[in-house]
């Protein structure tokens, strides 16, 4: 069995995510196995807020070069997660 730390990695932090805050939508890295109910499930345990909708992505890691060496980043899950209209903030993000 999984926790919400398992499922829920870290969040993402840009200008694009940080824009989407102002529609309570907030992104997160999350397991590459994790769907969209785990997803939800998680995000309502940990931060205690009600979720809407889940948009989940698989992101290919870029090819990387040192030199003359070619190596590549590793792949991974990004969600998209819309709270509702009555949830309150997470407030994680507050203040950034």
């Amino acid at each position: 069995m999984r926790t919400p730390y398992d499922i829920v990695i870290k969040p993402i932090i840009t200008e694009k995510s940080m824009e989407d805050m102002a529609e309570s939508k907030y992104t997160f890295e999350v397991d590459k196995t994790a769907n969209k109910a785990e997803v939800k499930k998680a995000v309502e345990q940990l931060f205690g807020v009600k979720v809407d909708k889940v948009s989940t992505m698989n992101v290919k890691g870029k090819e990387k070069r040192m030199g003359r060496h070619v190596g590549r980043r590793k792949d991974w899950k990004k969600a998209i997660v819309k709270l509702t209209a009555d949830s309150k903030p997470i407030e994680f993000f507050e203040g950034m």
